[in-house]
């Protein structure tokens, strides 16, 4: 399964906000064994998350699309995933009856919060109020870290793929030192490999199969210096 993150807001192009919900995201899909092949961040404007989801949603089997859910001014993420399906946006029964079962009412909830691109299976925002929606592969999810992942767990089954097993092998020497050995790994081991310098180098090793990871990870660690 191969699957597009996009996260929303003008806050994270701005610096002010840290993207943690993609880094989230791409951890817990990994576990699941879903490949994430693109992570874009697109401002609050309805004609660019229009665009970019309409884009995805043709390459991937699955767009994740997070920030910019409510009623306020600048929450027009549901409006954006609509325009890129040609769909209107209207409320949603379900979600209205969540909200109402949670204690709210029509007049607690501030215009447009119940309203789901039409059509969209309704998702329910356990710890906050604005809901989620899926509709045509296209998962739409809060911006609110704690409120982004619960949500996520309630759908976290219908994102499958193959496991994947992975090592880490840290070396003190210069990564370009490492080069044939690194290589050699590769003629040998049905693995792929990641090297990341800093003041040592960490080598992953990832691959389908645990017992070829682990003999992996154990050849090169005999043939690096390690501290």
């Amino acid at each position: 399964m191969n699957v597009a993150v996009v996260t929303v807001g003008d806050e994270l192009l701005a610096g002010r906000t840290t993207n943690t919900n993609a880094t989230w995201l791409c951890e817990r899909l990994a576990d699941r064994g879903v490949t994430v092949e693109r992570v874009t961040t697109v401002p609050d404007r309805v004609a660019d998350i229009a665009r970019v989801v309409n884009e995805y949603r043709a390459e991937y089997d699955a767009v994740i699309v997070t920030g910019g859910l409510g009623p306020t001014h600048d929450d027009i993420t549901m409006d954006g995933v609509a325009a890129a399906l040609g769909r209107s946006v209207e409320e949603h029964k379900d979600a209205l009856a969540w909200l109402e079962a949670d204690g709210y009412t029509r007049d607690d909830l501030a215009s447009g919060t119940a309203e789901l691109p039409a059509g969209a299976r309704a998702l329910h925002n356990e710890p906050g109020v604005a809901p989620g929606a899926v509709l045509e592969g296209i998962y739409v999810l809060p911006g609110v870290p704690s409120e982004m992942k619960a949500m996520f767990e309630s759908i976290a089954e219908e994102f499958t793929g193959t496991p994947t097993y992975r090592e880490a092998v840290v070396a003190d020497e210069p990564e370009s030192a490492l080069l044939d050995r690194i290589a050699e790994l590769r003629e040998r081991f049905d693995v792929s490999v990641g090297s990341y310098p800093g003041e040592s180098v960490r080598i992953e090793l990832n691959g389908t199969d645990e017992a070829t990871v682990a003999e992996a990870a154990a050849w090169l660690r005999e043939r690096v210096d390690s501290r």
